[in-house]
């Protein structure tokens, strides 16, 4: 005899079908991932410290995943143009855009992002801080933070101070300092840090709130002069320079960070996959030396934990902005 399924029972066995595919889908899909290379795309041009975190990271990712994980500089808009071009590709993993400092203050500074911070991208893990340096012209007459406040006051609009672009840590950390000691400084934007620091050693602006990475080798070579870092707390590769607090500036703490985000629907299972290759990538030796020599603070954990960080950057870098009086672009 032979029996025929009930309407009822056809659609039932179809939701079942249905919400049990992806929670079977999950397993297979993070097994799978990644099945071709995967890109990395950094938002500055190449030569800067992001760009030397992002291509160390991706190689080590790399060798974690079996599969390439290919650098591609897209400068520009403040970290705007890369970050958008991530937000928009495929949710499925092999896009992935290194998030800044920028990403958490670029909702203050811009009026209409492509993109939403909320909506549109999702933490994937961080793998480090890194306080910023406060470097001038060795040809310039300031040689402490006290001479650089004189100088400035004595004349306004006068010192130029170069960044990596509007809304990075350079940039902002230029800003508080103008607003915590009660000076005018006039911000130069690049388009990354290198030609920012090219043009600081040829003399052609005055001051950067560089990131240690990008100028350590700089101070090391005599090219520039440091006065001091930007974090709460002293650099361990640069022990003899004080923090701008230390230095007069009271309450003033500003530091980079590096993480990684990718499009918003990206699968759960690939974003932990990714998660655990950029964790991997901040353990081995070769990040380790980096994190010694360029005076990183290493941080690790789960895409919540950045979310949170992020978030919280967000927030106190809004009312920072607001203080300052800088208005979006």
């Amino acid at each position: 005899m032979t029996f025929l399924a009930s309407p009822w029972r056809v659609r039932l066995g179809a939701a079942c079908v249905a919400v049990a595919g992806p929670l079977l889908a999950g397993p297979a899909l993070a097994a799978s991932f990644p099945e071709r290379p995967l890109k990395l795309v950094v938002p500055f041009p190449p030569g800067g410290g992001t760009d030397l975190v992002g291509r160390i990271v991706a190689e080590k990712m790399g060798e974690y995943f079996g599969k390439p994980v290919i650098v591609e500089n897209r400068p520009g808009g403040g970290t705007v143009i890369g970050t958008d071009y991530v937000a928009k590709s495929p949710p499925d993993g092999y896009a992935i855009v290194m998030g800044t400092f920028a990403y958490a203050v670029n909702p203050s500074l811009q009026e209409k992002l492509p993109y939403s911070n909320e909506t549109s991208l999702v933490s994937a893990g961080m793998v480090a801080k890194a306080p910023n340096v406060l470097v001038v012209n060795p040809e310039r007459p300031y040689r402490t933070v006290a001479e650089l406040i004189a100088y400035a006051k004595a004349n306004p609009g006068k010192i130029n101070y170069g960044s990596n672009g509007n809304g990075t840590s350079a940039h902002l950390a230029g800003a508080l300092f103008a607003t915590l000691s009660g000076t005018e400084l006039t911000h130069v934007p690049y388009k990354g840090a290198a030609p920012a620091l090219n043009d600081l050693i040829g003399g052609q602006i005055d001051v950067i709130f560089s990131t240690i990475p990008g100028a350590l080798s700089y101070i090391k070579a005599g090219k520039l002069r440091a006065l001091a870092v930007t974090s709460a707390d002293r650099s361990a590769v640069l022990p003899d320079l004080p923090t701008v607090a230390q230095a007069g500036v009271a309450g003033y703490d500003a530091q980079a960070w590096y993480g990684f985000l990718v499009p918003a629907g990206t699968p759960a299972p690939v974003i932990d996959s990714l998660n655990r290759a950029i964790n991997h990538a901040a353990e081995t030796p070769t990040f380790q030396r980096l994190v010694k020599e360029e005076g990183l603070i290493k941080v690790t954990g789960d895409p919540a934990s950045m979310d949170r960080y992020v978030r919280a950057e967000e927030k106190r870098w809004r009312k920072i902005i607001r203080d300052a009086g800088l208005q979006p672009n």
